[in-house]
C-alpha cells in the first residue's frame, strides 16, 4: 500500500476512479451506489459547449455522485454550500479532458490505452480479485466500464498534455528531488496482519440487533478456536471474512500507525509475530487478527520511488503552465458555460474547506515505498 500515493492520473484533469477506490477501499462499511446514475435518469441537458466539445448536465452530475461517494466512504461529508463550487471545478475538468482528447494523435491515443491497462491491472492487483474490485467501484457508485472511459480519458489528456507542453524531467532532477526532501522517503514502521471480520452491520450499512450480535460473537469465537488450533488462517478469512477489501487476499493487509480504527491497530501492534489475537470489536464487527511480521521503519531507496517522483515533478511542471494552456484552447475552441450558477469564479480553489474530499486541482502529496 502506498503511503500518501501519487494519484498518477494528472491531479489537474479529473478525479481518478482509481483514487476513488482506493479511499472506499479501506471501509468495508461503504454506503451502497444508487441503482441508476442521474446521468441516466436526467442527462440531455447542455450545460458547456465549443467546437467539438459538448457536455451535458448527466456527465457533471456523475462526477457530483463519484465525489459524494468517495467522501462518505471515507466518512466525510460534503455541506451543501460547497456542492457548486465543486460542480464548477468538476465542469472546468470535463471541459478541458475533452478538448484535450480532441487535440489527441494516434499516437497519444495508443499510450493512453498502454497506460490505462496497465494502471488497471494494478487496481485488479492492489484490490485481489475481479469480484473484489466490483464491490469497491460499486461503493463509489462507479462501474468497470465508467472507471475504463474515466481512465482513458484522463490518461489521453495526461499524454497530450505532457507532448504539447513539452514536459520532461531527467534523472538529475529525479535525484535531486530525492537528495532534497529526505523526510519525504521515510517508510513508518508498519505490521503485516491478517484479519477475519465478522460484520455486524446489514447490507445497508445497518447496526444489527443485539440477539444477531450474539450469534455473530459466538461464530467469532468458534473461527478463534479453529485459528488457534492451527488451521490455515488465510482459508478461514477467504471463506468467513466479511471485509472484502481483503478477504480474497486471505485477510491480509500491511499498514502503519494511524491508517486503521484505534482498537484493530492496537491490537495487530501488540501481537507478537504468528500470534493471533483475541477477538477485536469496532464499529465494522468483530475481528480475529493473526500477525506476520513487524517491518521497521526505514529510508525508502531512490529506485522504489523513481517513476512516482518523476510523475509528480510533471505534474508539477504541468500545473505551472496549465492556465495559460488551458485558456488558450477554450478561447480556440469558443468555449461557452451555458448555466451562470455553474460560470467559474476567481480564486474559488481557496474557499474549498479544509479536510475536504481531493479535488482535481489539488496538490499531489510526495509519495513513499509501497511494501
Amino acid at each position: 500500500m502506498l503511503i500518501n500515493k501519487i494519484s498518477r492520473t494528472l491531479a489537474v484533469l479529473g478525479i481518478s476512479g482509481a483514487l476513488a477506490i482506493a479511499h472506499a477501499a479501506d471501509n468495508p462499511a461503504a454506503p451502497p451506489a444508487p441503482k441508476a446514475s442521474p446521468g441516466e435518469l436526467f442527462g440531455s441537458e447542455i450545460i458547456a459547449k465549443g467546437k467539438g466539445l459538448e457536455i451535458k448536465r448527466g456527465q457533471l452530475d456523475d462526477a457530483v455522485v463519484s465525489v459524494r461517494a468517495t467522501a462518505a466512504a471515507r466518512g466525510q461529508e460534503i455541506p451543501g454550500e460547497h456542492l457548486r463550487l465543486i460542480e464548477q471545478q468538476l465542469l472546468d475538468r470535463l471541459i478541458q479532458i475533452q478538448l484535450l482528447n480532441n487535440r489527441a494523435t494516434a499516437a497519444d491515443k495508443a499510450k493512453g490505452e498502454e497506460l490505462t491497462e496497465k494502471r488497471l491491472q494494478d487496481i485488479k492487483t492492489r484490490a485481489g480479485s475481479e469480484e473484489a474490485l466490483n464491490r469497491q467501484l460499486k461503493a463509489v457508485s462507479l462501474t468497470p466500464e465508467q472507471l475504463r472511459k474515466q481512465m482513458r480519458e484522463e490518461l489521453i489528456a495526461q499524454t497530450v498534455l505532457e507532448r504539447e507542453l513539452n514536459v520532461n524531467v531527467t534523472d538529475t532532477e529525479v535525484k535531486k528531488f530525492y537528495d532534497d526532501n529526505p523526510s519525504k522517503f521515510e517508510q513508518p514502521e508498519m505490521v503485516r496482519a491478517s484479519h477475519i471480520l465478522i460484520g455486524t452491520r446489514d447490507a445497508g450499512g445497518k447496526e444489527m440487533t443485539d440477539e444477531e450480535k450474539k450469534a455473530k460473537h459466538k461464530q467469532a469465537e468458534d473461527l478463534l478456536k479453529r485459528a488457534r488450533a492451527g488451521e490455515d488462517f488465510a482459508k478461514l478469512a477467504k471463506e468467513y471474512s466479511d471485509d472484502p477489501g481483503s478477504k480474497d487476499k486471505g485477510g491480509e493487509y500491511t499498514f502503519p500507525r494511524g491508517q486503521m480504527v484505534p482498537a484493530f491497530e492496537a491490537a495487530a501492534f501488540t501481537l507478537q509475530t504468528n500470534q493471533v489475537s483475541d477477538i477485536v470489536t469496532t464499529q465494522f464487527g468483530y475481528h480475529i487478527i493473526k500477525l506476520h511480521e513487524k517491518l521497521p521503519a526505514q529510508a525508502v531507496e531512490l529506485a522504489k520511488v523513481s517513476d512516482q517522483i518523476r510523475d509528480y515533478l510533471k505534474q508539477q511542471q504541468v500545473q505551472k503552465e496549465m492556465p495559460e494552456y488551458s485558456a488558450k484552447l477554450k478561447q480556440e475552441a469558443g468555449v461557452e458555460i451555458l448555466d451562470d450558477n455553474l460560470k467559474p469564479r476567481e480564486a474559488a480553489a481557496s474557499e474549498l474547506p479544509a479536510g475536504h474530499p481531493p479535488l482535481p486541482a489539488g496538490h499531489p502529496p510526495v509519495p513513499t515505498e509501497k511494501k
